[in-house]
């Protein structure tokens, strides 16, 4: 007769991804996951993998939170909806207090270079992050919301550079930085 779980998976891998998020990947143990998710360590191998197949699955659940594309794909105009992506993701970065910044940007910098199913979730993310703006933006171009001379692909590319680069500085900037805020200006400056 085979045994149920004693816990929830769907919880514990919640819960990985808070502390992966918080630590980052070296810094946190097989033996740290087993205190904070008070789950058997069997139990933890049994139902994930090991740590790194954890961590990959706990990434894959952060990309699914997401409501970038979501929000970038709603009907009507196209701009306002980058614009305020562009905005949100300086104030978070400014406000972020536990300087956590983004769990993808935060692999890219930790695990990417060295760890080949890291870096190909990472790109995957960014991939469809920058289709999303791609797309919003060929539309803002297309309802005249943005001028016609300019590349949506090009400003899409920017803008998602910028915005990795925004969690990257509000990780290590004092809360509240105007650096992110007015370096979110200018690049919005490009879109007029």
């Amino acid at each position: 007769m085979a045994r149920t779980k004693e816990f929830d998976p769907d919880a514990a891998l919640q819960s990985a991804l808070e502390l992966f998020w918080e630590r980052g990947y070296e810094a946190t143990s097989m033996a740290d996951l087993v205190g904070h998710l008070g789950v058997a360590r069997a139990s933890l191998y049994a139902t994930f993998g090991n740590k790194h197949e954890l961590y990959l699955k706990a990434l894959e659940r952060y990309g699914e939170q997401s409501t970038v594309l979501e929000e970038l794909s709603q009907p009507g105009p196209a701009l306002p909806a980058v614009r305020a992506l562009i905005r949100r993701f300086a104030d978070e970065s400014a406000c972020d207090e536990l300087r956590r910044g983004c769990f993808i940007t935060n692999t890219a910098v930790e695990l990417a270079p060295h760890d080949p199913a890291a870096g190909r979730r990472v790109e995957r993310s960014w991939d469809g992050l920058e289709t999303a703006l791609t797309s919003a933006l060929m539309r803002a171009r297309a309802q005249g919301e943005l001028p016609a001379g300019r590349d949506p692909a090009g400003l899409a590319r920017m803008l998602l550079v910028l915005m990795q680069g925004m969690r990257v500085v509000g990780k290590a900037a004092p809360a509240g930085s105007a650096r992110l805020r007015d370096a979110a200006d200018q690049a919005l400056s490009l879109l007029d």
